[in-house]
């Protein structure tokens, strides 16, 4: 006779405010004077979920049941981040929901929920998982409105269930829960140069009061004479704080799979700095390979670093493989862009940076997410 099993419970509760979503990796950076070794220890993140619902008296009393049963026990909690709208309408007896599944976590053999105006929702199982449509392991029950749909994943609760009452029949409780079975999503696939990828985004906002310069050195003080002070790195390193905000489902989709792909603190990318730092003296032709730019750095500080043009038709990227003066200029020697570059061209700095931790959180609302992290400047 085959074995019953008995899914876990559902945490029913429809998100009444922000949804905070954490990410976490493990990495061990291993540093050296001229570079650094990252070895990642969790490819896969632990990702951490706290809601926020909105209840009455009676609500509040499920909750707090719900909870004092299942402290110790597997949930089965929807994703309502990831929630979308039928494409089609919902009606009962469908054996299908349409709806499109590339921009949420629905997974073959898996559940999803389904709400009617911030009501408790309820469990479908899932039989197969197609581009644009669900199809259900048993027709729909009874179903009295157009309902929201979210993937569900099982979870653990991993914090105290916090309740703050505002009236008798007016409460907000904040519930924390650890999923279980992290998603290992494919890498997102966009502009590179060198192999890495590059950051280049319209919702990327800098906070420039966090800038640093950092280089890391020992001083030595033998208490008696003047302080000697030695490099323990050779490389200047820049840390700034940045962040990301998305709209829509696809948007907020691809952002998660970038961030996914970064693996922490492990996978480094370029950043450009966007300062215009380079003021050209002449324009280019397309086989030209000497920059000319108004001075602003030792020519040794110009060699072996990357810089990106950013014209019109997109960006280039080149390294200056040399720097030379030129009367009052400085002439930077560069691949031949093969395009003409006008002299009102910006010309950027390109680092080349990782994240600075191995947690990253996203706040998510209805319509748009947002992240902020610090990113560190590392050797290519």
């Amino acid at each position: 006779m085959p074995e019953i099993v008995i899914p876990p419970p559902l945490w029913p509760f429809a998100a009444a405010q922000s949804v905070t979503e954490v990410l976490e990796w493990r990495t061990d950076v291993l540093l050296s004077r001229a570079g650094e070794q990252r070895i990642g220890r969790r490819t896969v993140p632990r990702e951490i979920i706290t809601y926020q619902h909105r209840l009455d008296a009676l609500g509040l009393a499920q909750a707090a049941e719900l909870a004092r049963a299942g402290v110790v026990g597997e949930w089965l909690l929807p994703l309502w981040h990831m929630a979308g709208w039928p494409t089609a309408r919902v009606v009962q007896g469908a054996s299908e929901i349409a709806v499109d599944t590339t921009v949420a976590d629905y997974r073959a053999l898996g559940f999803a929920a389904l709400a009617v105006d911030g009501a408790a929702a309820s469990l479908i199982e899932i039989a197969a998982v197609e581009p644009a449509r669900l199809v259900l392991v048993a027709p729909l029950g009874p179903v009295s409105a157009q309902p929201i749909i979210a993937p569900v994943r099982r979870a653990i609760m991993t914090a105290p269930l916090s309740v703050s009452r505002r009236r008798q029949s007016d409460a907000v409780i904040s519930a924390t829960f650890t999923l279980l079975d992290g998603a290992d999503l494919a890498a997102s696939v966009g502009t590179q140069y060198l192999g890495y990828d590059v950051l280049l985004d319209p919702s990327l906002m800098r906070q420039p009061l966090q800038s640093t310069l950092l280089r890391a050195v020992e001083y030595v003080d033998n208490g008696f004479g003047p302080i000697a002070v030695e490099p323990a790195r050779d490389l200047v390193q820049r840390g700034e704080t940045i962040s990301l905000h998305d709209y829509g489902p696809a948007a907020r989709w691809a952002r998660r799979r970038w961030l996914w792909s970064r693996r922490g603190r492990q996978r480094s990318f370029w950043l450009p700095t966007w300062g215009w730092e380079f003021k050209m003296r002449a324009a280019m032709t397309s086989g030209g390979t000497l920059l000319r730019v108004a001075p602003f750095a030792d020519l040794t500080g110009y060699v072996g670093r990357h810089i990106m043009l950013d014209l019109p038709s997109g960006p280039l990227w080149r390294e200056i493989t040399g720097a030379v003066a030129d009367g009052a200029d400085h002439r930077l020697s560069i691949a031949a862009p093969g395009v003409p570059v006008p002299i009102a061209t910006p010309v950027h700095w390109l680092s080349h940076v990782r994240l600075d931790a191995d947690r990253v959180e996203i706040g998510h609302n209805a319509t748009a997410s947002a992240t902020s992290f610090t990113v560190v400047e590392v050797a290519p």
